[in-house]
């Protein structure tokens, strides 16, 4: 074991624990001393990106963070609103990217097991997951590795541990191709009279270590997450952590019966860095300090040092602050549940986190020097916008082939509207993803109301404990959202249109948004160009969630996601700043889902028809072409579109309800068909300006399709005219079951016409076709 006051370390030694030249010299002159091997670990992962945030702190100070639902706010495990009658809602967001890029499986596993912490630690009961993903092109052999061994290990943490998976998000794009995406997201109902915050308190109050034992996996798996990932990358497969969902079920009924006794003061998940984190964040939140010994700590491998005891990733554990004399009334509590719990330290006056070891001290480091007082980069923004997206903006619908009712010439093969409609169905991005959500458990706890695939957001019942089921009215929304090639092309706008399109999701189910939690993905901000897209993304996200009054409760950013190929290139992935949202449904009896549910409905669309191709699906799957502008969202417009569209579901009025979103207005009509096999025959606008592959295919914000009951549509379109004046319009009618989509010009002149089983074939399949080899 180093001695403290230890002699300089070697340059290739402190790159290897992720610290700079310059941070190392701020080590020694806050130590007054060389750190020890330990003590540099501890550093190393206190001060990665992933753990202080200190590219990204100085951008998210401008984040809206309080409003009248928010109780927790940014700086907890999780955040918290009031969801009304005693009822509180426990929700954050993690990634866990660069574990599942070279460990699809565990990465993926304890990406899931690692949100639920959070949530429990609160003292909540977990109540659903949600995903957000994104993987390369499936026809790439590793890509399909990566991607199922990704769905396979969310599967498994899930379904083992017995909370639903109920919604999620996935794009397929060469950017992520060497660096997928891995966002969790967890919903928690508070079960305790107190949320259980992680601020140590109490001189002499015991410190507690529970859970699984610690062991040697997930190694630096903070600084790993902290750093872009290379053709060496697979070395670092140590750096992942192992998951045991068995045991973290017992973990989560052993908690939330811990915290029910009141005798925990503190609560801490031991999450990236381990026992580092937890004793340091504790301590600096509580004022106060923590010594540990090292000797007390359960270990399931021989011979661990100072080092391997701090900076182990291993999971299913936790660290909590007890009442003094208490501690043994937890420690049953643990046992009963067949797990570790022992008394490993205590709370100190000193500020400081004192690590013990075989009687000496192994490490000494002021706690708010690891865990707030960290290193923070104020980076020179770019004064303009990067060539790549100046060339983009240049881009206009001119420079493609002209297009006539039949449709258009694409790299010299005519196709039709019909083949390009089902070209778009059989994108993996837009088809359906029922191969992924088949391998969830999405009904466990029997309380999910809306199932993956048949709503824009998922709806769960909330069921306070004892609850009997005819007595829950109340139910929460569920979505994440962000469209990466709209952040590409604009930063600012792409990011608010995430905002937007989350919110717009919610109330496409009937619920009110509430607030967010945000997984800012992001590659190297040590660089210009990532730097620019990362800052005005978050300027983005901070306004659009000022207009839409969803304050952000917390959240996770995840930076250096690159690729360095072969010649020593970085590859970045499509900057992708994932918005998770939730929301209130007061009534659970007042919801609906996207597809038609009876034949003769009217189809309305809700919002203004200003479709643009810059950052579509169509510009990119089609025409191979990422350029242009994407859609901006008219704030004034949006609350209006989503005010209509949940007073519509909430008077009983809209049968249906579905965003606009990728594929545009044609897209978005074959789904509302495919869901219960019911066609439409469908009558559109086309004005002088418009291309046909504009109308068609074009995307925009603040749009919505519902469908109406012919009784309800006198009643119905009186209220539009009051609330949207001239943005809305009647365009079709819900057509008998197994029929066809039929969409014409306001002249009848027909341009697309597809029997629905045909639509169903091709989005149903593309994604399981693409993994038959």
């Amino acid at each position: 074991m180093s001695e403290i006051g230890s002699t300089p370390f070697s340059a290739e030694e402190i790159a290897s624990e992720g610290i700079k030249p310059e941070e190392y010299q701020e080590i020694v002159n806050r130590l007054g001393r060389h750190p020890n091997k330990a003590e540099l670990g501890m550093f190393g992962v206190m001060w990665s990106e992933h753990c202080c945030y200190k590219n990204s702190r100085p951008l998210l100070s401008q984040f809206p963070t309080t409003g009248e639902r928010v109780l927790v706010g940014p700086g907890e495990n999780a955040g918290v609103v009031d969801l009304g009658n005693g009822l509180q809602l426990a929700f954050k967001i993690e990634s866990h990217n660069h574990p599942s890029a070279v460990e699809p499986f565990q990465g993926a596993a304890t990406g899931v097991g690692g949100i639920l912490r959070d949530i429990f630690t609160m003292g909540a009961r977990p109540i659903a997951i949600l995903n957000s993903l994104r993987f390369g092109n499936l026809e790439d052999a590793k890509t399909r590795r990566i991607f199922q061994g990704v769905v396979e290990g969310i599967s498994h943490y899930g379904n083992c541990i017995g909370v639903p998976t109920v919604a999620g998000e996935i794009y397929f794009d060469r950017a992520y191709s060497g660096n997928p995406l891995v966002n969790a997201m967890a919903l928690g109902l508070m079960e305790t009279n107190e949320i259980v915050r992680s601020g140590a308190s109490g001189i002499g109050n015991p410190v507690l270590y529970v859970g699984s034992t610690t062991g040697r996996d997930g190694m630096g798996g903070a600084s790993f997450a902290s750093s872009e990932l290379t053709d060496n990358s697979m070395d670092d497969r140590p750096a992942v952590q192992v998951g045991d969902p068995f045991l973290e079920k017992s973990l989560v009924e052993a908690c939330l019966e811990a915290f029910k006794t009141g005798a925990v003061v503190a609560a801490q998940d031991m999450g990236a860095a381990g026992l580092t984190c937890s004793t340091s964040e504790m301590a600096d939140k509580g004022g106060v300090g923590i010594e540990l010994d090292l000797d007390l700590i359960p270990a399931r491998e021989p011979g661990m040092t100072p080092y391997e005891y701090l900076l182990s990733e291993s999971q299913e554990r936790m660290l909590f602050v007890a009442q003094k004399g208490r501690e043994q009334e937890l420690i049953d509590i643990f046992h009963k549940w067949e797990l570790q719990a022992v008394v490993a330290g205590s709370v100190i006056a000193e500020p400081v986190v004192r690590i013990l070891y075989q009687g000496e001290i192994a490490a000494e480091v002021t706690a708010t020097a690891l865990a707030d007082d960290t290193p923070i980069y104020h980076r020179e923004l770019l004064t303009e916008p990067p060539a790549y997206a100046k060339e983009a903006a240049q881009w206009t619908t001119d420079s493609l082939p002209g297009c006539d009712y039949q449709g258009i010439d694409v790299q010299g093969t005519y196709k039709t509207w019909n083949e390009i409609l089902l070209q778009l169905l059989d994108t993996p991005t837009i088809a359906s993803k029922q191969w992924v959500y088949r391998q969830y458990d999405h009904q466990v706890q029997n309380n999910t109301i809306l199932l993956p695939g048949g709503a824009d957001a998922a709806v769960i019942r909330i069921r306070p404990i004892n609850a009997k089921l005819e007595d829950c009215t109340i139910g929460v929304a569920a979505t994440t959202d962000c469209n990466p090639r709209y952040v590409y092309l604009d930063p600012y706008e792409g990011a608010k249109a995430a905002v937007a399109e989350a919110a717009r999701n919610l109330s496409c189910v009937g619920a009110e948004p509430l607030a967010i939690t945000d997984n800012l993905n992001f590659g190297s901000p040590e660089k210009p160009v990532g730097y620019w897209q990362l800052a005005n993304a978050c300027k983005g996200i901070a306004d659009a969630c000022r207009e839409l009054s969803t304050p952000v409760t917390g959240g996770n950013v995840s930076l250096y996601n690159e690729t360095v190929d072969s010649e020593g290139n970085p590859q970045p992935i499509y900057p992708t700043p994932v918005i998770g949202m939730v929301g209130l449904v007061p009534d659970l009896t007042k919801i609906c889902g996207q597809s038609w549910t009876k034949e003769g409905d009217v189809i309305y669309l809700l919002g203004n028809s200003n479709y643009v191709l810059g950052g579509s699906e169509y510009l990119a799957a089609v025409h191979e072409t990422v350029a242009g502008k994407p859609p901006i969202v008219d704030f004034e417009l949006e609350k209006s579109v989503q005010n209509a569209c949940r007073y519509g579901i909430r008077q009983g009025w809209i049968q249906s309800a579905h965003d606009l979103a990728e594929g545009g207005l044609a897209v978005t009509l074959a789904e509302a068909c495919i869901g219960n096999s019911l066609g439409a025959t469908v009558n559109i606008s086309v004005s002088e300006s418009q291309r046909l592959d504009e109308v068609l295919f074009g995307e925009v914000a603040s749009q919505i399709i519902v469908s109406v009951s012919p009784k309800r549509i006198n009643s119905w379109e009186t209220y539009l005219d009051n609330q949207l004046g001239n943005c809305w319009s009647k365009i079709g009618v819900v057509s008998q079951p197994r029929s066809a989509l039929k969409i014409l010009t306001n002249d009848n002149l027909s341009l697309i016409n597809v029997k629905i089983i045909e639509l169903a074939i091709t989005w149903s399949q593309a994604i399981e076709n693409r993994l038959v080899f």
